[in-house]
């Protein structure tokens, strides 16, 4: 996998997003690229790039009380946190606190947050920010479980999205399907690969890929 890697760059140049073409299968649909957002979300330097282009989203435009992370983008969330904090004529959001929190999941795959945590949701307006939106289907559990705590949705922040908006909620994104020559998600009943008789070349989640 690692020798079919390939850097797609974001269009200021700062941030370098790793994708692979293939046929690879997620929880939700089966796609024609794996993208990487490892170093992304794990290096800080990479991380720090990520929230740069962010921030420049919301900075000017929209209150936020606490970024909710998915998908393993804590370090993301901090540094978009700084950011978003730093002082400026036109920040909104200069020398506030800004929370940094992330989900558990039960066995159901429902997303829940302990007593200690539901203070920095109820009536806060709240930023919820992932890896990669494709489906839109975790964007709608995320919302739900936000909205039953008492926070005010503001909008997703994502490195790479297929949609730019869902049910009325916007989705703001560093990378877009047009970086992504013939970029491609199906159902699995619908999978041309499938149905061609190709194998699959690995499974795929926020976590990474296990290749078959």
């Amino acid at each position: 996998m690692e020798q079919r890697m390939q850097k797609v760059y974001s269009r200021s140049g700062a941030v370098a997003l790793k994708v692979a073409q293939g046929h690879f299968a997620t929880n939700h649909s089966h796609i024609n690229y794996y993208i990487d957002i490892t170093t992304l979300k794990t290096r800080l330097s990479d991380a720090e790039a990520v929230a740069r282009e962010l921030a420049q989203k919301y900075v000017t435009s929209t209150v936020i009380d606490t970024i909710v992370c998915l998908d393993g983008t804590q370090v993301i969330g901090a540094c978009l946190a700084r950011e978003l904090t730093k002082s400026g004529l036109a920040s909104i959001n200069a020398h506030q606190s800004i929370y940094v929190i992330r989900p558990e999941y039960n066995s159901n795959s429902q997303l829940l947050f302990r007593d200690n945590l539901q203070p920095m949701l109820s009536g806060k307006h709240v930023l919820i920010l992932m890896a990669s939106v494709a489906t839109g289907k975790t964007i709608n559990k995320s919302v739900e479980c936000v909205q039953y705590y008492g926070g005010i949705v503001q909008g997703v922040a994502a490195v790479y999205s297929t949609m730019k908006s869902i049910d009325g909620l916007d989705i703001q994104s560093i990378f877009s399907p047009s970086d992504l020559p013939g970029y491609a998600s199906y159902e699995f009943k619908d999978c041309p690969y499938c149905k061609q008789g190709i194998k699959l070349d690995a499974l795929v989640n926020s976590f990474g890929y296990s290749k078959l």
